[in-house]
């Protein structure tokens, strides 16, 4: 059974950093894109960034380009996601996605986690 469980989401104040961890369980994940998303209350989930099976390519949204970074650790099978300079506007739920496509739609996804909430105060 796969599951992914992020961690790491909190309270943070404008300009400051956090690190998303997600942590997948099921060896068959080794084999997958991983990416996250975020949502945001009233507006349609969009992607933040993607990272291929072996690291090799990685995708950051527009907004994010510069600020964020993805990585992996496929010997923990555990996604990261490192934000810094978080803008207000970024407040969201992150959500951690597993799949054979990086794909900027999320429906192209497979798997999901229950997402962790990102606040960042003005």
């Amino acid at each position: 059974q796969v599951q992914l469980t992020e961690s790491g989401g909190g309270l943070v104040q404008d300009g400051g950093s956090l690190r998303l961890s997600c942590a997948a369980s099921g060896r068959s994940l080794l084999h997958n894109a991983m990416g996250w998303f975020r949502q945001a209350p009233g507006k349609e989930r969009e992607v933040v960034a993607s990272i291929s099976s072996g690291s090799r390519r990685k995708y950051y949204g527009d907004l994010v380009k510069g600020r964020f970074t993805i990585s992996r650790d496929n010997a923990k099978i555990t996604a990261y996601l490192e934000m810094t300079m978080l803008k207000p506007e970024e407040t969201a739920v992150y959500s951690c996605a597993a799949g054979s496509l990086m794909s900027r739609s999320s429906s192209a996804w497979k798997y999901w986690g229950q997402g962790t909430q990102v606040t960042v105060s003005s």
